[in-house]
């Protein structure tokens, strides 16, 4: 009877620990799904957010770069999200006894160049269960994942050796000291280019970077770091003037302007300048021309300072959104002729996107359907040569053309004059000549999206940095940042190249080989180590 009594408060015993377990679980459990939940929620305020500002009366004043913001948060969210999901999962899965499983992932497949340090995690024992002694191996599971050494910095050591003959005292020799960016001082060329790159590529300021090199125990204040890059910016020159030759040179070009904040010390704020954008880029019809972006700084926004920079380009046709300083370059006399001027159908798709999202005008909804035909068309012989593109505009988007501009205005006529989508219509219709101009030639785009695409890193360096510190400091960011984004045109590392070419120039590479040192002619075999 004992022995029942034991064996009764054994059970009870286990029981009671099995309740407890299944009571911590399900705790686990609930606080898992209760994060799960607040994470769901976080969620769904992001992404109620972005959908404000895509789909909301204000959607136009912001940037895609801004757009892109709340869906990094909403990436972040839904990372959160998922953790704690696979949290509750496993949890569950725990407290009904099984094996939790193992997510399934596409992880992609890691670049081969890429240094591979493996580790081989064994069993604690490779003895058989049953005594049969050593099990052998039948197999294994082998995974990747992408890790990463933090930034480094090492000290480069140069010693150059002396030599002197011991029968006289006459004769020594020795290698001539190289010469460097900054003689006798500290960085290296690869570190002056990683500067370089992390501002005008990066959009980091100096003040940031020097940030970075405190937490590896290097003191540099950012003065030392601009007066480096100005240096090199110095040794950079006859590249950014070969660059503006080639420019000179391309028959169409694009052109596009963006704020550049200036420190004025004297008023104790800063004055607006500006950074005008010149593009070639002759991708979109399989042009063998390089793709190249130049980048002048100007006091001013007025008409003056296109007619002064463009001086001296050979060009027939200038793709540029309708602001009434380019208008200017029509007027002057040249012996090839006056520019043509090729307008932007993405500024004139915006003004009916505004309309249509703002009133719901049918009117702007058929011309975005006007518009979006055009696009697709394009879309068809983007890449293709010269002859195919003409002769698909000629048979398909002609046709749409000349129904357009009568429907347009038709249209004018039926609705009040000083409405808003009256002022769009009018507008469309004033810069129609430049508008169509794009049927004249297969080397022209629809847009000035090549050249947009450009002025938004500088938006993003502006954000970051605020201002300049003075306008020579805004003309060498214009020349340091084309160099950088002509690398990136033509899938060059800005870093590599930047090292590679001050390295050159400074080891005295001729000025008649200057067509060498160009971002496009590095993403060949390039002669820069001859």
């Amino acid at each position: 009877m004992a022995s029942c009594d034991s064996l009764s408060a054994m059970e009870t015993a286990d029981l009671a620990r099995e309740n407890a377990l299944l009571k911590a679980r399900l705790a686990e459990v609930e606080a898992t799904l209760a994060e799960t939940q607040e994470a769901n929620r976080r969620l769904q305020d992001i992404l109620r957010a972005a959908q404000r500002e895509k789909f909301g009366k204000r959607s136009e004043k912001l940037s895609p770069d801004q757009f892109n913001l709340p869906l990094e948060d909403a990436e972040f969210a839904q990372g959160v999200l998922e953790a704690a999901q696979e949290k509750a999962e496993a949890a569950m899965q725990r407290a009904r006894g099984e094996e939790p499983r193992k997510p399934k992932r596409n992880r992609g497949h890691l670049p081969s160049h890429l240094p591979r340090v493996e580790r081989v995690i064994e069993p604690a024992s490779t003895l058989c269960p049953c005594g049969c002694g050593e099990m052998a191996k039948i197999g294994e599971d082998v995974s990747e994942r992408l890790d990463v050494i933090p930034a480094q910095f090492r000290v480069l050591v140069t010693r150059r050796p002396k030599y002197a003959c011991r029968r006289c005292s006459q004769a020594v020799a020795q290698a001539h000291a190289p010469e460097h960016v900054v003689p006798g001082g500290l960085p290296t060329e690869l570190f002056i280019a990683w500067i370089i790159v992390s501002k005008f590529g990066d959009h980091l300021p100096f003040y940031r970077q020097a940030e970075i090199f405190k937490r590896q125990g290097i003191n540099l204040d950012r003065g030392t770091l601009g007066n480096w890059v100005g240096r090199a910016c110095f040794h950079l020159m006859p590249v950014i003037n070969h660059m503006r030759a080639h420019l000179r040179g391309a028959e169409r070009i694009f052109v596009d302007e963006t704020r550049a904040p200036v420190l004025d010390p004297g008023r104790k704020a800063t004055k607006s300048g500006y950074f005008w954008a010149v593009v070639a880029d002759d991708r979109g019809h399989g042009g063998v021309g390089p793709p190249i972006v130049l980048f002048h700084y100007a006091p001013g926004r007025g008409k003056e300072h296109p007619l002064k920079f463009l001086a001296g380009y050979r060009g027939r046709f200038l793709q540029c959104d309708a602001y009434q300083s380019y208008n200017a370059l029509t007027e002057i006399a040249r012996d090839i002729g006056p520019w043509q001027l090729v307008y932007c159908w993405t500024h004139v798709r915006r003004r009916f996107v505004k309309r249509f999202e703002n009133e719901g005008s049918p009117i702007a909804e058929e011309m975005l359907r006007q518009i979006a035909l055009l696009y697709q068309i394009e879309k068809t012989v983007r890449g293709k040569e010269v002859a195919v593109r003409l002769a698909a505009r000629h048979e398909h988007s002609v046709p749409i053309i000349a129904a357009l501009k009568p429907w347009l205005e038709t249209q004018l006529s039926r609705i009040p004059q000083k409405s808003q989508l009256a002022e769009d219509i009018r507008y469309t219709l004033a810069h129609w000549p430049g508008l169509i101009r794009f049927l004249e030639a297969g080397t022209l785009e629809l847009d000035t999206n090549p050249v947009e695409n450009q002025i938004r890193p500088i938006a993003l360096t502006r954000k970051n940095a605020l201002f300049a510190g003075n306008e020579i400091g805004a003309e060498n960011w214009a020349m340091l940042a084309s160099l950088v984004a002509t690398c990136k045109m033509s899938g060059v590392n800005p870093v590599d190249y930047l090292d590679a070419t001050l390295r050159a120039i400074l080891d005295g590479y001729p000025q008649s080989g200057i067509e060498d040192l160009m971002p496009w002619r590095y993403a060949q075999p390039s002669s820069l180590a001859a």
